[in-house]
């Protein structure tokens, strides 16, 4: 009898799941990967570079990921179906490493909890739900690899596997 029991949570969740493919790869293949590594290159950053840009008129780091951050609060709030968070205008005006880092975060922890709150049928609601899943993901990437770029210029001997491990 406990058997089937726990063959049937296993079915059923298997069922959960494949109900929402669109959802579960943007969160599980996308986001999480994505968040891991624009998490991982704020600690790797050195705390006097985040002012560093590579040229004039670029944003410095810690303006890139502070864009991020400002993003990840605005595209969230609409899965969320809430007013965007003060925390998304307070993050342009960070500048260092701990307090940016720190924003950076926590606007990832937001996005985690209004992507556990979606399913394909939510995603597909509205375009601004729509766009605000895919923006989620596909911004964050580009970010990314601004991100990457600044690292590499700053340590030619930083890889991106020492990044993502």
């Amino acid at each position: 009898m406990r058997g089937s029991g726990v063959l049937l949570w296993a079915l059923v969740s298997c069922t959960v799941q494949a109900r929402n493919p669109l959802v579960t790869t943007a969160a599980q293949r996308y986001f999480n990967s994505v968040r891991r590594n624009l998490e991982a290159s704020a600690e790797a950053m050195p705390a006097e570079k985040y002012g560093f840009r590579l040229t004039e008129g670029q944003m410095t780091f810690a303006e890139w990921l502070n864009h991020a951050t400002q993003r990840n609060y605005s595209d969230c709030a609409v899965m969320k179906g809430e007013s965007v968070p003060d925390a998304e205008k307070e993050a342009a005006k960070l500048k260092h490493k701990g307090e940016v880092s720190k924003a950076l975060k926590e606007s990832f922890a937001y996005c985690a909890e209004a992507l556990r709150g979606m399913d394909d049928q939510k995603a597909i609601s509205s375009p601004a739900m729509s766009n605000a899943l895919l923006h989620v993901v596909v911004h964050n990437n580009e970010i990314y690899g601004n991100v990457v770029g600044y690292l590499r210029v700053w340590n030619t001997r930083l890889s991106l596997a020492d990044l993502v491990n």
